[in-house]
């Protein structure tokens, strides 16, 4: 049980620092606030502390589209993907309930958001539903191609944290004014859940970030096979 744990864990961290960030940060005003900068490096140096701390014991996935992109790409078995993904999502739900907990205390001004990814009407910049799902695949297909090239046996791995925790903050610098950024079906359920009493169109948006995310890594796992496209020469 120690890769699912340690994939808990990851995905807990994830939501808990980069929503968090983006929600509680977010709301402050003056020298309390981050703007945008500031949450797409808080999702990305949460991804380097846990690819650190947990990679060495499950390869730090913390996101069922990565965990899908390894399946496809031959270098996990289907048993292990299917615990990755049930840790991913517990460790996100589990994430945004604490986030839930600490800002039901807020005396005023919390309108029950947790982050939730989403698009359209009233949403951050109101981009429609194809600008959403082109964005998440395509942010999806780099974030796996940096992912899967990274972590080849070829790769200086030691730098691997870094470079994957500083693409995913380029990524949430395009993608926050589009969907508030997700690449990530886990990071999307767990908000849309846990806050679905306050925000029920983040439920019902949450298939498109699990659909688009599986396309985009479906397609770098498949060019990084062995023998195709993108696949190091041994």
């Amino acid at each position: 049980m120690k890769k699912p744990i340690a994939e808990f864990i990851g995905t807990f961290a994830l939501v808990f620092f980069g929503c968090g960030a983006a929600v509680i940060a977010g709301m402050g005003t003056g020298p309390t606030a981050i703007d945008v900068l500031g949450i797409a490096f808080a999702f990305g140096l949460a991804i380097v502390a846990m690819a650190y701390g947990i990679g060495p014991i499950s390869g730090c996935h913390v996101n069922p589209a990565v965990s899908l992109g390894v399946l496809v790409a031959g270098r996990m078995s289907v048993g292990d993907f299917i615990a990755y993904v049930i840790a991913q999502v517990l460790g996100a739900i589990a994430g945004a309930a604490v986030l839930y907990l600490i800002l039901s205390g807020k005396a005023a001004g919390w309108n029950g958001g947790l982050g939730q990814n989403g698009w359209g009407a009233g949403y951050l910049g109101e981009y429609s539903m194809t600008s959403a799902f082109v964005f998440e695949v395509v942010g999806t297909f780099l974030f796996l191609v940096c992912i899967l090239g990274v972590t080849h046996g070829r790769a200086p791995v030691q730098f691997a944290g870094l470079a994957i925790g500083f693409t995913l903050v380029v990524i949430h610098l395009v993608g926050i004014n589009i969907t508030g950024t997700s690449v990530n079906p886990a990071r999307s359920l767990g908000p849309a859940l846990i806050g679905a009493a306050a925000n029920a169109k983040a439920l019902g948006q949450v298939w498109l970030f699990i659909v688009a995310p599986a396309i985009g890594a479906v397609i770098a796992g498949l060019l990084f096979r062995e023998g195709c496209v993108l696949s190091p020469d041994e």
